[in-house]
């Protein structure tokens, strides 16, 4: 995985939709005339009508955000930072495929606003979120900076845990090779593009990276071994970079988790426990510095 030159999300997302057939589909529906066909439609349509209702009123409540990239904290960091900030600046502010009278990433960013400590943030997330870090925890996985590099093994393994995760999986992921990154070491704190794992013991069973900008922590990857799924190693990733948010990066205000409105219910859900809240974003290269 070459991430030298952009910072944008990997292929797979933070966002995957599954796309599995439900029982309910027509396809499912008993061959008896037109009259349960007609009903699974109209159903069907209460259904999406209810959605897109509740879309537009949280649309409609969404706080507007305005975040600083802080491009001139790159001067003194290899010029790959700057490349990145400058991509991600172009990525979001450009129009949207599907909706070109907005920006890509303008609405309905998945972001929590992290509070002052982590202690504090700790509290802020919900009780199913820290009863989840608990209980990997005390099944004895911890969570570390990861040398990506070194363990482009125990990455493949995590990748080809299972052919489907919100969607099917890539089939570069579930038989390609893994590449190293060629990312240089940051030089300062205000830009970064850190990796993160979560360890049982020695074994390697989630993965994460992230891209930092100012004000910015993006989440840009995330993957979880399916074997160990049910303990909890995703909420003890997501707590564990927030914690490292907290200890070495002081200008970062902002932890954004991709995008709400394009997730699955089931994502949707899970990212509110964590505290990402779809939000009206605002970009900045530069602004004036409050820290």
């Amino acid at each position: 995985m070459n991430t030298r030159s952009t910072a944008r999300s990997h292929s797979d997302g933070v966002n995957a939709v599954t796309t599995s057939k439900q029982d309910g589909s027509p396809d499912a529906v008993q061959s008896e005339g037109a009259g349960p066909k007609v009903s699974y439609y109209a159903a069907l349509l209460r259904t999406r009508s209810e959605a897109l209702r509740a879309d537009a009123s949280e649309i409609a409540r969404m706080p507007v955000l305005t975040v600083n990239l802080m491009l001139k904290r790159t001067v003194d960091n290899d010029p790959f930072y700057a490349q990145c900030t400058k991509q991600w600046f172009e990525d979001a502010t450009r129009r949207h495929p599907k909706f070109p009278l907005i920006q890509s990433k303008a609405w309905g960013c998945a972001v929590c606003v992290l509070p002052r400590t982590h202690e504090d943030y700790f509290k802020y997330i919900e009780a199913s979120a820290r009863r989840n870090y608990k209980k990997a925890v005390k099944a004895g996985y911890r969570f570390a900076p990861l040398d990506f590099n070194a363990n482009l093994e125990a990455v493949a393994e995590i990748r080809q845990s299972t052919p489907e995760r919100q969607g099917a999986m890539p089939d570069s992921y579930l038989n390609g090779d893994v590449k190293p990154h060629q990312n240089p070491k940051s030089r300062n704190a205000y830009h970064d593009y850190p990796y993160f794992g979560v360890f049982l013991k020695d074994k390697l069973v989630a993965y994460s990276s992230c891209f930092v900008s100012g004000e910015l922590c993006s989440l840009q990857h995330i993957l979880g071994h399916a074997e160990f799924q049910s303990d909890g190693i995703v909420p003890m990733m997501l707590i564990g970079i927030a914690e490292e948010i907290y200890k070495r990066y002081p200008a970062v205000r902002y932890f954004m988790y991709g995008t709400y409105f394009g997730a699955a219910p089931a994502m949707r859900r899970f990212k509110k426990k964590f505290r990402f809240y779809p939000h009206r974003v605002s970009w900045r290269l530069d602004a004036r510095e409050t820290l």
